[in-house]
C-alpha cells in the first residue's frame, strides 16, 4: 500500500506491547509475553505499558492513570494523570451498572463494557459528539445496564434494550453468550451481538442529534420514510405479520422494515460494522480477489482509511469481496456466515445518507 500504510499502523486494530513488541489486542490488560500491565490511551490510539512500579507513561505524550473501573478488571482504558483518578471517556457515560453482589454480574458487565469500548473507538475516530451528564448538554449520551426484577406478586418485570432521549438501556442478560444466542434463535435473527446492540442503539441517539436537531428531517423522510407514523403500532404489526415480501431489496435486515427509526438505526449499525471491519481486515493485510473482476486488477486492497472513506461506494466496493471471502472461511469451519446480509442499491443509498451525516459539517 501507499503512504497511508504508515498511518494505518498507528490507527488500526493492531497493537503491540511497547516493552517487548509482542502483538496484543484492543481488549488486553497485560502482555502474555513480558507480563507488563497494559492500558489503552484512547486519544492517541496506543497501548501503554506500565513500568515496574505500575506507572503508565508515554514519554513526552504524557502520563496516565488507569480508569477507575480497572479495579474490577472491567476496563483497560487510561485517563490523563493531570485529571486525577476518574472514569475513562467510555465509562463516564454509565449511569447505572449491574449489581455486582449478584453472582455472574461482574462477568456480564465485563463482557458488556468490552463491546462498549469498541463502540466508543468508532465514535472517537469519527469525532462524533459524546456529551456526558456532567456536561449539562440537553441530551447527553448515557448508558444503564439493568436486569429483570421480580415483582411482589412473583411476576417478572422485564428489561428491554432500547433508547430514549439519549439514555441507552441494555439488559445485562445480553452479556451472557448462551442467553444471547438463545434469544437470537427465538427471534429468528441471523445476527445478534453486544457490539451490534450498541451500534444500533447509538444510531437512535445520533438520529436525534444529526437528523432531528440538525434540520435534516425532509432528507431523512425522502430515503427512510415518515418517522411520525405510530411507532408502537408499527412494531406490533411487524411482530405479528413479519416483514413485507422482497424486503431484502430495500432493507438491511428484517427488523429494519418495522419503522423508519429502526431502519435508520440498523443502517447506522451496518455502516459502523463495515468501516470497522474493513479497518481490521486491512490491519492484517487481508487482500482478496474481486469475484467480478476481469483479473487485470483482481486483488482488492484498501487505499483509504475506512473511517475517512471518500464515499460509500468506495466502502462497499472494498467490503463485498471481504465478506465473500470471510463467509467462505466460516463455512469451512462449520460456522454461520460472518456477514449474512445483502447490500442492494437502495440500501447503499441509505448507507450514503449515514456517511454524509458522519462526515458532514456539524
Amino acid at each position: 500500500m501507499t503512504v497511508l500504510r504508515e498511518v494505518f499502523e498507528v490507527i488500526m486494530h493492531r497493537y503491540h506491547c511497547p516493552q517487548c513488541r509482542q502483538e496484543v489486542y484492543f481488549r488486553s490488560f497485560s502482555c502474555v509475553s513480558c507480563q507488563r500491565n497494559l492500558g489503552y490511551a484512547p486519544f492517541t490510539d496506543r497501548m501503554i505499558a506500565a513500568d515496574e512500579s505500575g506507572h503508565f507513561s508515554d514519554g513526552a505524550a504524557g502520563n496516565y492513570l488507569p480508569c477507575q473501573n480497572r479495579a474490577n478488571n472491567v476496563c483497560n482504558w487510561l485517563v490523563s494523570e493531570s485529571t486525577g483518578p476518574q472514569l475513562c471517556d467510555c465509562c463516564q457515560h454509565n449511569s447505572t451498572i449491574p449489581d455486582l453482589t449478584i453472582p455472574g454480574n461482574i462477568d456480564r458487565w465485563r463482557t458488556i463494557e468490552e463491546a462498549k469500548r469498541h463502540l466508543f473507538y468508532s465514535l472517537i475516530r469519527w469525532a462524533l459528539p459524546r456529551p456526558t451528564e456532567a456536561s449539562g448538554a440537553p441530551e447527553p449520551l448515557v448508558f444503564e445496564f439493568l436486569a429483570d426484577e421480580q415483582r411482589s406478586d412473583g411476576s417478572i418485570a422485564p428489561i428491554f434494550t432500547g433508547h430514549e432521549h439519549g439514555l441507552i438501556t441494555l439488559d445485562i442478560a445480553e452479556g451472557d453468550d448462551a442467553e444471547r444466542e438463545k434469544r437470537r434463535q427465538a427471534m429468528g435473527e441471523p445476527y445478534r451481538t453486544l457490539i451490534g446492540h450498541f451500534r444500533h442503539e447509538v444510531g437512535h441517539y445520533y438520529w436525534d442529534l444529526l437528523v432531528r436537531d440538525a434540520g435534516k428531517l425532509a432528507a431523512f423522510r425522502n430515503i427512510f420514510g415518515d418517522e411520525t407514523q405510530d411507532y408502537a403500532a408499527a412494531l406490533k404489526a411487524h411482530y405479528e405479520q413479519g416483514p413485507p415480501p422482497n424486503w431484502s431489496q430495500r432493507y438491511i435486515s428484517s427488523y429494519a422494515t418495522s419503522h423508519p427509526w429502526e431502519d435508520f438505526a440498523e443502517t447506522w449499525a451496518h455502516y459502523t460494522h463495515i468501516a470497522d471491519s474493513l479497518e481490521t481486515a486491512d490491519a492484517y493485510s487481508l487482500a482478496v480477489e474481486n469475484p467480478i473482476s476481469d483479473h487485470s486488477q483482481s486483488k482488492v486492497t484498501l487505499t483509504f482509511d475506512p473511517y475517512r472513506a471518500p464515499s460509500t461506494n468506495d466502502l462497499i466496493k472494498a467490503w463485498v469481496p471481504v465478506t465473500i471471502a470471510i463467509n467462505a472461511i466460516n463455512r469451512s469451519m462449520g460456522q454461520p456466515d460472518l456477514y449474512p446480509f445483502v447490500i442492494s442499491e437502495e440500501i447503499q443509498a441509505k448507507l450514503a445518507f449515514i456517511h454524509d451525516l458522519i462526515h458532514g459539517p456539524r
